[in-house]
């Protein structure tokens, strides 16, 4: 075989196409962003780091991938980009070198009560066609097997509109696998009517307790009381057998209420549809209380939780259903797979094999396709999206990671570090935001951004390798190599929650005393069981304070002051010094200003292009009627106390004229849990993940519970912040409190008074206590996995 020889002096210019090797970024102002210039090299895995609100995801996530979103979405034409959300160009001069971004980040999953592993990553496509074409008795298309899919039929008369216009008789039918009983979510409701309403109470006498529904003047409320189906002044208990059906019952009918043509519906549809149809999880707390008090869920009594009709479960490959199938766990169901041998469909089993093998690959093995989406924690659901994107032929692409190592068990993080590796080493771009050291330790090159976090960040610290960071005066260089040491004298318990027979998802009858009293870790590999343990055997009672990773719900109305409760005490000090209503130093409310509606901006929809905000000209983006800041309290108007930041008000609000006590409460506990630089005003929309997280738990340290639950309160939080955390949490012990946390961060366990280890592995592997005890007493043994790892951690 010959070649064609190369001179040297062509061997030695490089192509001009290989000059583009570095994203250059220039001038970029996105939230904090104080005109970050940097050159990130391509084809190499760089990891960016700092404290929590440095700027990291503004650059990465706002910034780098966002526009590669935006400049994608424009070659599609116009009537395609009208579906699409539109994007704005991110505040930067120049953005060169640019390649295709996949986003893979913590945002959870839909919390739809029909979604599950299966449907979120098309694993359930595949088997559905697959069990079309195998199945025996053969029942139908794909879409007999998907419990998304009713049974539809349907008759009559049809006009075709060609030459000679004729009416056609034709019949349309289609097979649906959706249990009829549960409408495809695996378990029915009964409600619990006197929760409802008072059948003492006439309607006219407010009769409803269902919360929003109390008001006469409130819409659902008149449409009951005015739809001539029932006598709005007779108690409830006084209807006869008709009535009480029809207002309980009763079919769909317009009916008019002053006027106006609305919609009559019974009682219990209307509660169906309004609560029931969305997941618990997605629900404001007030609301979700309602529910928990007023429904009763019990799984399917047809189809036995499965969601699928009689006929989708009797179809069956060798002795497995489709519903068989869906309930394995994946890594068993992968075995599954792999002994069928049927050429007729090969080319899907081989699809099927890979999707499956990745998920056990990427540590998710011990998942089943019937798991709720809604129920996998930020780490799991990262893990999840990335399952797509392992075995792609694409390279040159540019992959962004949001912490990929959250919820991962030490043990696991390697494994992780691994995919990372294999998507650079095919010739990717791989940007990562974190913050452990084991993942910062395989970056190629590193950006430290800071130095602190907010205003006091958004400025690039430091770039280069591993080793240079070590060596440079940055928070997280000095922070890199911090070790927690185990504690010298542990607390003693002053009393034990007691857990017997535990079988929650896998637990295998666990029996545990979690000590009261102290600090307590519950750990071990993700799947073991941890959250299994604690979420599902201690109840969220009275005396049960449980924050969790759900995502905090705000628009970017929302801000620090409203979520937390803070703006209540600042708008009534504010009337009361000034003689006028609350509602007046309100943005949401009378205050706001008319032009822009209390939102400080103007909006301009473009259709498919890019909206265009700009700054509201009457209230110059304060957001309040010019004749509300002229109001002042202790010297200040409602705008400029919004404006401060945690640190500033705490002292405005502490002493003085300005004194508030309640306002002050409030502000201390966002100053302990590390959000001293946030502005009250400060959207929510704007925050990290680790702030949302911390402005949830001092949300939280106000309610007078007496045991703690904590989900990973590590999560996105640098090495400086941990710290803080473990002082925190040191403190709500010595206040009497009990501190439980589910945790894989190697500090918070060694700083523990006493440890539950779980596993020994995931799935069907775990569910099981492997140790109990002191963090010196697991370092000594080393009999697990958390052990021999903690052991390596404190050098022990």
């Amino acid at each position: 075989m010959s070649s064609a020889k190369r001179t040297g002096s062509q061997a030695s210019v490089p192509h001009v196409a290989d000059s583009h090797d570095l994203i250059r970024v220039h001038g970029a102002r996105e939230n904090n962003l104080k005109d970050v210039s940097i050159e990130i090299p391509k084809r190499r895995l760089t990891v960016f780091t700092g404290v929590s609100g440095s700027g990291k995801s503004s650059l990465v996530f706002n910034t780098i991938a966002a526009e590669s979103q935006r400049l994608i979405n424009e070659t599609y034409s116009a009537f395609v980009q009208g579906f699409m959300p539109t994007l704005a160009r991110p505040e930067v001069d120049i953005l060169e070198g640019l390649t295709t971004a996949i986003i893979v980040d913590q945002q959870r999953m839909g919390a739809d009560p029909r979604s599950t592993v299966g449907t979120a990553t098309d694993v359930n496509a595949m088997l559905r066609i697959l069990f079309s074409r195998l199945g025996e008795p053969h029942i139908g298309p794909p879409s007999a097997y998907s419990f998304n899919t009713a049974s539809v039929r349907a008759s009559g008369a049809i006009t075709v509109e060609r030459g000679n216009k004729k009416a056609v008789k034709a019949t349309f039918e289609r097979t649906g696998g959706m249990c009829t009983r549960c409408e495809g979510r695996g378990s029915v409701s009964d409600i619990d009517l006197t929760q409802l309403y008072d059948d003492s109470k006439s309607l006219a006498e407010g009769a409803f307790t269902i919360p929003g529904w109390k008001s006469d003047s409130q819409w659902t409320v008149q449409v009951y009381a005015q739809s001539g189906f029932v006598d709005p002044d007779k108690p409830i208990r006084e209807y006869t057998e008709k009535q009480l059906r029809d207002f309980l019952y009763g079919e769909p009918v317009k009916v008019k209420v002053n006027g106006v043509n609305l919609t009559y519906e019974g009682l219990i549809p209307k509660i169906q549809k309004s609560f029931l149809s969305k997941d618990k999880e997605a629900m404001q707390p007030h609301i979700r209380a309602f529910v928990e008090r007023a429904v009763t869920f019990t799984v399917c009594p047809e189809c036995d939780g499965t969601r699928l009709s009689e006929g989708a479960r009797s179809s069956k490959i060798g002795k497995i259903s489709i519903a068989d199938a869906c309930a394995m766990e994946i890594r068993d169901l992968a075995e599954w797979v792999r002994d069928l041998d049927e050429p007729s469909v090969a080319p899907l089993l081989g699809a099927l094999r890979d999707a499956l093998d990745s998920f056990v690959e990427i540590g998710l093995g011990y998942l089943s396709l019937d798991r709720p989406a809604g129920t996998l924690s930020g780490g799991e659901a990262q893990r999840v999206k990335m399952i797509r994107h392992l075995g792609s032929s694409l390279t040159d692409t540019t992959y962004v990671f949001d912490e990929p190592t959250i919820g991962l068990h030490p043990h696991d993080i390697q494994r992780m570090n691994d995919l990372l590796l294999r998507l650079r080493d095919k010739g990717n771009t791989v940007l990562v935001v974190e913050h452990k050291p084991e993942a910062i330790a395989i970056a190629d090159h590193v950006v430290d951004l800071g130095p602190g976090a907010g205003t006091a960040g958004g400025t690039v610290c430091f770039e280069g390798t591993v080793e240079e960071l070590r060596a440079g005066d940055t928070v997280t260089g000095r922070h890199l190599d911090d070790r927690a040491v185990l504690k010298d004298t542990v607390r003693k318990p002053t009393g034990a929650l007691e857990i017997r027979g535990a079988t929650t998802h896998n637990l295998q009858g666990v029996d545990v005393d979690v000590p009261l009293g102290v600090l307590c870790v519950v750990t071990g590999v993700a799947g073991s069981g941890k959250s299994s343990l604690i979420h599902g055997s201690v109840p969220a009672g009275a005396d049960v304070v449980s924050v969790d990773q759900s995502p905090i719900k705000g628009s970017r109305r929302s801000n620090p002051a409203t979520y937390t409760g803070l703006l209540e005490p600042i708008r009534k000090a504010f009337a009361k010094a000034n003689g006028v209503k609350p509602a007046l130093f309100s943005a949401n409310s009378e205050g706001a200003c008319p032009t822009c509606n209390g939102a400080g901006v103007i909006y301009t929809d473009l259709a498919m292009m890019a909206g265009v905000a700009a700054p509201c000209e009457d209230c110059e983006g304060k957001r309040f009627q010019p004749s509300v800041l002229e109001y002042r309290f202790g010297g200040r108007d409602i705008s400029e106390v919004l404006a401060m930041s945690v640190a500033q008000a705490e002292e405005f609000f502490g002493s003085g004229e300005a004194r508030t006590p309640a306002a002050h409460k409030i502000l201390d506990r966002l100053a302990d849990v590390g959000l001293g630089y946030l502005t009250l005003g400060q959207p929510l929309t704007t925050l990290s993940g680790g702030e949302r997280q911390r402005l949830k738990l001092a949300t939280h340290m106000g309610d007078k519970g007496g045991v703690y639950v904590l989900d990973e309160p590590t999560t996105g939080l640098h090495l400086a912040d941990v710290e803080q955390l473990l002082g925190l949490l040191d403190r709500l012990v010595e206040a009497g409190k009990s501190v439980i946390v589910i945790e894989h961060h190697q500090a918070v366990m060694a700083h523990a008074d006493w440890i539950i280890d779980l596993g020994p592995g995931a799935g069907h592997d775990g569910g099981r206590i492997v140790f109990e005890g002191t963090p010196a007493d697991l370092v000594a043994d080393r009999a697990t996995l958390t052990g021999e790892h903690l052991a390596a951690y404190v050098g022990a």
